[in-house]
């Protein structure tokens, strides 16, 4: 398979042969038997080959006509039609206006709340919750028992196609509104506050262990296992900042997770 995408990766003009090729390529993201990250002996590694095949999937398509009816007219590939879902499968799709793309893998046990939308590539593991207005991006690697909260964004990253997606391992809990973005993985089981926005430029300050957590052109930003961030500011370093009284938001984390947080999470259990 890898060497069959990394074929049509190379082409522009496609044949029925390379459309049988994409649509086993797309089963298998579906099912979940391939995916655009994993992790191996502890380390994330990207896939290159799997956003490859999502790239040429693009390409390869033409736009069709996706309307319900004339009242709700969409157009997208005919590439990437919306997910296939039965009941057997498994995962409570509340109604009202959520969408799943195919060539995402959703597993048993996820609650999608309306509208939501989970795009090409992601990955959503066993008992997470998809809240309202919440973006899984495409790619982006979502652990078990998570809980993306209302609003929370979890950004694409399909090009550069050696770009790590971004990855939230198991149990996270994040916060309405938070932003998660290329160049980021969130460690099992911390906590982002509500309004916490995360990039690999941006420094996180740790109040618990004094340090200051940064990603780089080689390396992602990672957010410590157990870690609870809450968005902060910092003071303006220039002269014409401080006289300005100009701050910069900055995330903090300001504790690891204890009993407390422990029974705030439990809460979110009620729910699914």
């Amino acid at each position: 398979m890898i060497e069959t995408i990394e074929g049509l990766f190379q082409k522009d003009q496609f044949d029925a042969k390379d459309r049988n090729a994409l649509e086993s390529f797309l089963d298998q993201l579906d099912e979940g038997t391939v995916r655009a990250a994993e992790r191996v002996e502890g380390q994330w590694k990207v896939n290159t080959w799997v956003k490859k095949g999502i790239l040429a999937g693009f390409r390869m398509g033409v736009l069709a006509d996706r309307s319900i009816d004339e009242n709700f007219r969409f157009f997208d590939k005919d590439t990437f039609p919306l997910k296939s879902f039965q009941l057997s499968s498994g995962v409570r799709i509340v109604p009202g206006g959520s969408a799943v793309r195919r060539g995402s893998y959703v597993a048993e046990g996820v609650t999608c709340m309306p509208p939501m939308y989970i795009n090409v590539g992601a990955y959503v593991d066993e008992g997470t919750m998809v809240d309202s207005h919440a973006l899984v991006g495409s790619c982006a690697q979502i652990g078990k028992r998570v809980h993306l909260s209302a609003a929370a964004q979890i950004g694409g990253v399909l090009e550069p196609v050696g770009a790590l997606p971004v990855i939230i391992e198991d149990e996270v809990l994040v916060g309405g509104n938070c932003g998660v973005y290329e160049g980021t993985i969130v460690r099992r089981g911390a906590v982002l506050a509500a309004g916490v926005i995360l990039t690999r430029g941006t420094p996180v300050y740790d109040l618990t262990r004094e340090t200051v957590l940064r990603g780089d052109d080689e390396n992602p930003l990672e957010i410590p296992e157990g870690a609870v961030v809450v968005p902060g500011t910092r003071p303006v370093s220039s002269a014409y900042g401080k006289t300005q009284g100009l701050s910069l938001y900055t995330p903090m984390i300001v504790k690891y997770r204890d009993q407390k947080t422990e029974k705030s999470v439990q809460l979110e259990e009620r729910l699914r």
